[in-house]
């Protein structure tokens, strides 16, 4: 018997259809596998760019392997990881003799600082000058570096964001210069160098470490000027400060 084509059938249904309003159902044969088949569908991934921007600074990040401080100025001084350079007319780096023994660490830059490029120029640098002097320590005998490099707005304390930016410069300018012992000015230098949280009663007049080297803390100048009576007790500590310094390049 002569088998009648599909695509015969299928034309007899559709007039059946057409005619009688009876549904046609088409059915759809398997399509033959082919050797093809048997592999597996490739599926493209479309891979983001990696955010460069995100790890940039990481990258370039030269300051690291300065080897003077010189050349760590050179390579931040145009720095703008925080807020602060916004409002900067300069970035205040340090002062001093690079192979002192003696580092000085202030808060940051204030007006005069910030016009000047230097660290403590104004009222409050000319009696850390004073208070040097009485321990017979020269200015340019000591490094003087500060906390923040630019100068907060209104002169306000450096949020903790701000600190923590900067801190890896100065920690780098420390670890040039290798001093014997530091002495910080004010409750936000001992916070920023020591990590410490305790009041600055509780913080001033003693000793403590960092990787190594002695720190002692005590009053911020600008905190003389505005309570004359605590000179008494700065002199106290720096007395013990020059008498720890003896004993040590003995």
């Amino acid at each position: 018997m002569k088998s009648i084509p599909k695509k015969k059938i299928i034309e007899a249904l559709k007039d059946q259809q057409s005619i009688f309003g009876d549904y046609l159902f088409e059915e759809k044969l398997p399509k033959p596998k082919t050797r093809y088949d048997e592999i597996p569908e490739v599926i493209e991934v479309v891979r983001e760019p990696a955010d460069e921007t995100e790890n940039l600074f990481e990258l370039s990040e030269d300051w690291q392997n300065a080897k003077s401080l010189d050349e760590l100025n050179l390579l931040i001084k145009d720095c703008t990881k925080c807020v602060l350079h916004k409002n900067r007319n300069n970035f205040v780096f340090g002062s001093g003799n690079p192979n002192a023994e003696v580092m000085v660490i202030g808060e940051g830059p204030g007006a005069e600082e910030d016009k000047q490029g230097l660290p403590f120029v104004g009222r409050a640098g000319q009696l850390l000058t004073d208070i040097l002097k009485a321990i017979k320590f020269e200015r340019d005998e000591v490094y003087i570096a500060n906390i923040v490099k630019c100068r907060p707005p209104e002169n306000r304390t450096p949020l903790p964001e701000e600190m923590e930016t900067c801190i890896p410069y100065l920690k780098k300018q420390i670890s040039l210069i290798q001093p014997k012992m530091i002495l910080c000015l004010g409750l936000t230098a001992a916070k920023g160098l020591l990590r410490k949280k305790e009041s600055l009663t509780a913080l001033r007049g003693k000793f403590f470490d960092y990787e190594g080297i002695k720190v002692m803390v005590t009053f911020h100048p600008a905190a003389l000027l505005r309570n004359p009576n605590w000179k008494k007790d700065c002199w106290e500590d720096v007395k013990k400060f020059r008498k720890m310094y003896d004993e040590i390049i003995k």
